[in-house]
Formats: structure tokens, sequence, C-alpha cells
């Protein structure tokens, strides 16, 4: 074991077991509610004024195919109206922990702040769960690495929130399909455009209002006064998030990865530039901050615009970009994924699919895409992504947006940030999953957790 491997599970180390995890459910199925739907337990809801809020709107939609029979939010108002919603039946809880003491439902969905979606989801499959996570799933590659381990050992289903891979009219199916069906042509490349960052802070910090708990929503991130700014828009701490790259970069990423053929490995170098906000000084020691061992002052940190190109052993490169502009055709975008081949490109967003190797699909052509995005798909047709996950807690399958792929897209994710941080170019090995020859990079690719606060098992 190397001097660098070693510093790693040393820092690994620091996620041990969870407090008061319940012990890992060994039965193969649970009884459901008396008309045989499955039970549901949500945690972090949001409130009921704010349906915009993803944690609120997959328990939602998760109600509807199942039977919901709790709530955990560490604020009580989120609660109060969430639960209002069920006639005020549903058993209600602050602490995840001590909900899993209580309760042992069929599924369990995960809206809480990014930093929490780990230890959550691993004390619920430890506790005979299916989960269903709105992304990004992690906050570090190391986390990502213990969740598909988890996810292997216990043998349950887990859906990510990236519903890109299920609907928007199925057009990045679609252009993944067109990418692979060859009509492209051969070298192709891809560049992502995802928005910059929000530079503001610093903020004023006040008591935290008695009906949030305020330190368990921080958990095991470094402790920090309490600010609206912090709860509401907690995106733009890298305490808690990644930013534009976690946030958007999570879904186009994720199509790109997969289209070019890399959603099972990833790149093996990054190179990036970009800036924060004012707020953060050069050379600041990211792996000292983002342990809890300084501080910076209470505001945005993460980056603010970027241009970052990944490259893959086979030559392909996908550019990750807060705005793409290129000045040689006039090509600017600032949100979709654009594919380029040596024959022809193609761009693709939530809202349009186009390009002339669109427009010029036979109908023969259409019925090919289409026979390929079935079997994208798993051979389902695909449409509803929380449908999706329902069926496959029946079937026992892995849904469209398993673990294992988007764990891969997660960790270019965390690739790109790190170089960003570090301001420099990295090696990264794909199938050991690990920097080569970089110490600094690879303390950063896990975190300590607070002191009560220990991650997960």
């Amino acid at each position: 074991m190397t001097t660098t491997r070693r510093t790693f599970l040393k820092k690994s180390a620091g996620f041990g077991a969870i407090i008061a995890t319940p012990s890992l459910w060994t039965g193969s199925t649970r009884a459901g509610d008396a008309n045989g739907r499955k039970t549901v337990a949500s945690v972090g809801v949001g409130g009921s004024r704010g349906r915009y809020n993803r944690g609120g709107s997959i328990a939602r939609n998760a109600a509807k195919l199942g039977h919901m029979i709790a709530v955990c939010d560490v604020d009580d108002l989120h609660s109060s109206e969430f639960n209002a919603e069920f006639g005020g039946g549903l058993n209600t809880y602050r602490d995840y922990r001590v909900m899993f003491d209580q309760e042992r439902p069929d599924i369990v969905t995960i809206g809480t702040p990014d930093h929490w979606h780990v230890p959550i989801a691993i004390a619920a499959l430890r506790n005979g769960s299916d989960v269903y996570c709105e992304k990004p799933l992690t906050l570090t590659i190391e986390e990502g690495i213990r969740i598909r381990q988890v996810v292997e050992e216990t043998g349950r289903v887990f859906q990510v929130g990236t519903q890109q891979r299920s609907e928007n009219e199925s057009k990045f199916l679609e252009a993944i399909a067109i990418v692979q069906s060859g009509r492209l042509g051969k070298n192709v490349n891809a560049n992502v455009a995802i928005g910059g960052g929000p530079a503001e802070g610093p903020f004023e910090t006040f008591d935290p209002p008695a009906n949030i708990a305020w330190d368990m929503w921080v958990g095991p991130a470094p402790k920090a006064p309490y600010c609206e700014e912090r709860r509401k828009m907690f995106r733009w701490f890298f305490e808690y998030s990644g930013g534009k790259m976690t946030d958007w970069g999570a879904h186009h990423i994720d199509i790109a990865q997969w289209a070019l053929g890399y959603d099972l490995s990833g790149p093996t170098k990054v190179s990036a530039q970009g800036q924060f906000t004012p707020l953060v000084p050069d050379n600041l020691d990211w792996d000292a901050f983002l342990d809890g061992e300084i501080t910076l002052p209470n505001g945005f940190n993460t980056a603010t615009e970027f241009h970052i190109e990944l490259t893959f052993d086979n030559g392909s490169t996908l550019g990750v970009h807060s705005n793409f502009k290129r000045e040689s055709d006039g090509t600017e975008f600032d949100n979709g994924i654009l594919f380029e081949g040596d024959d022809g490109r193609i761009f693709v967003n939530r809202g349009k699919l186009t390009g002339k190797p669109i427009d010029d699909l036979t109908e023969a052509d259409r019925e090919e895409i289409n026979a390929r995005v079935v079997e994208l798909y798993k051979g389902k047709q695909p449409g509803d992504h929380m449908k999706n996950f329902f069926e496959c807690t029946d079937t026992r399958e892995q849904p469209i947006s398993d673990v294992v792929t988007h764990h891969r897209t997660m960790t270019s994710c965390h690739l790109c940030n790190i170089a960003l941080m570090l301001g420099r170019d990295l090696q990264w090995d794909p199938q050991a999953e690990t920097f080569i020859g970089d110490d600094q990079a690879i303390a950063l690719m896990s975190r300590k957790s607070r002191e009560g606060f220990v991650a997960y098992a």
C-alpha cells in the first residue's frame, strides 16, 4: 500500500457506523398495505408552498403509486404541511435514524440537500428498503464507491432522479441512439453547457428558527451558522453540494457519457479553467476547508464559470462549460449537449433535438431509432421515471438510472470540480478509480465527517 493510498483510507476510515443504524434487513419482500400497495416513507419533502422542491415532488409521485406511511424532515413546518396532504395520518420524524428504528417501509424517497443523500440512502438500504434518491447522489467520489458496494451487498433496487433518462419525450434517448447508430460518423466528441454559478455573500447569520433542527440539517458537514441562503441555496456551497457541476452536470454529463459509450467507465484526463467567487482566495487549501479545519466568509464558494475538457482512452473528448461559444462557426448555447462527428452534428436539450442528421431521417430510420430507444430503456417504453422505479421493485431489476452508471457520471462531475480547485491537469485511472501520482487530488476524493455525525458504515 502506497503512502498516497494510506492517506485516502485513513481519511475514509472516519466514515464508520451511523449512530443508531438499523441492522441489515434480511427479508426478501414486505406485505405492503391492505390493498397490496408498497409502503413509502419520505425523507426531505420541502414545503407545500414550494412545490418546485424536488423532495416534495418525488414523494408525491411515489405516493401516487404506493402507500405513504411516514415523513421525515428537519423542518417541522415541511413535515406538517406534507402530512396534512395525507389527512394528518403519517408518522412524523425529524431524524431519519429514529424513523428507521420505528419503520420498515418497502420504499424510501430521499429529497434532502445533497450532502445527506448517501448517509440516508445507506441507512435505508440496510433497513431493507428500495430507494429513490434525488440527484446528485454523491458529494464525493468515495461516497459513490461506497453506495455502489452497499447496493450490491443488500440487493435492493435503487433509482437516482436523473429523469432525462426517462422523460422529456425521449429526446435524450433518441440523441444517444443516433450517436451510437453511427449517423454522425467516427470521432464523435461532445460539449455540454450547464450555466454558471452565482457569486454572492457574505450573508448575515441568525439563530435558526425553532421549527428547524439546524444542527441535524448541517449533519456530517462542517459546523456552520444559520442563514437562509445556506439552507435554501445550498447548491452554491461546496460543503453541501458541487454547484452547477453536480446540479446540471449530473444530467447532461450523464447523457453525454452514455452516448459516447463511457457510462460504465470514465475519462483518463481532465483539464480545467475557471474561476470562483471573490470570497475564495487563491491557493486555498481545499482539503482543509472541506474537512472543516479552516473556514471561508459566509457566502457562495462554488465555481462561477468554467471550461473543462474530459478525455477518454479512445481519444474522444467531453467539454463541460458554463456557457459554450465557438468563434470559428458562431456556435453558442447556455444549456444543452452538442454531439459532433466526422459526418454531422446534433444538439439536444429539454426543449429540442435538432441537426441535419435528424432532418434527414426517413420513416424507416425513425422506426430504427425508436426501437433502439426501447433497447436503451432495457426493453421498456420510456416516459415515467417513478413508474420505472416501482416496476423494478416488482421485477427486482435495477432501474434505468442505476447506481453504477450514476456513480460514473458523478465521478466525472467531481473530477471537474477537483481540477478547478487544484488548477492543473489531472490523470485518472477509471479502472482503479483513483488519481495517478497526485496526493492532493486523492485527498479530495473523500471528506471527514463532523463529530457526532459519522456518515455511514
